[in-house]
């Protein structure tokens, strides 16, 4: 089933899970949705701590878990290409790891889908074993410390 506006609309679980409609994209919708987290993501990190940002994280992943299933069901696949909310609170997870700049946040992208696409061990056993709401979040998880990994290297090499 191809989701809709109407489903979008249809229920707050829907709303999220489909990354405030990114996830609609008729073409790479998790990268739609990874761009509309790195829009987002000025947005939601300036006003507030740390401490609070991972916080605020960490309940974004389990209302993740929640919409991301009813989503899947819905849709009649668990982990549907439309989801996107998984792609969105892995990519604020590391651009929150990120070193500061543009070019480091580009880096940041492409490490990210790369390996959300390439989908390396363990990333790959957790998409086809892991399922439901928390196999759709935990691909991502997965990749997003692959990408951080990533990220530290390069900086480290790089000065």
């Amino acid at each position: 089933m191809r989701p809709t506006v109407r489903l979008l609309l249809s229920h707050p679980a829907h709303f999220i899970s489909l990354g405030f409609g990114s996830g609609l994209s008729p073409r790479a919708p998790g990268t739609a949705g990874t761009l509309a987290a790195w829009l987002l993501y000025p947005l939601l990190r300036a006003p507030i701590s740390e401490f609070v940002f991972l916080a605020l994280l960490a309940s974004f992943f389990v209302a993740g878990i929640i919409a991301a299933d009813r989503t899947g069901r819905a849709l009649g696949a668990s982990d549907h290409g439309a989801i996107v909310w998984d792609e969105i609170v892995a990519f604020w997870l590391v651009l929150f790891f990120a070193p500061p700049g543009l070019a480091w946040q580009a880096a940041a992208f492409v490490l990210f889908r790369f390996f959300d696409i390439v989908k390396p061990q363990p990333i790959r056993w957790a998409d086809s074993h892991v399922g439901g709401g928390f196999g759709v979040m935990l691909d991502d998880l997965i990749a997003a410390g692959y990408a951080i990994l990533a990220l530290a290297m390069l900086k480290h090499f790089l000065g």
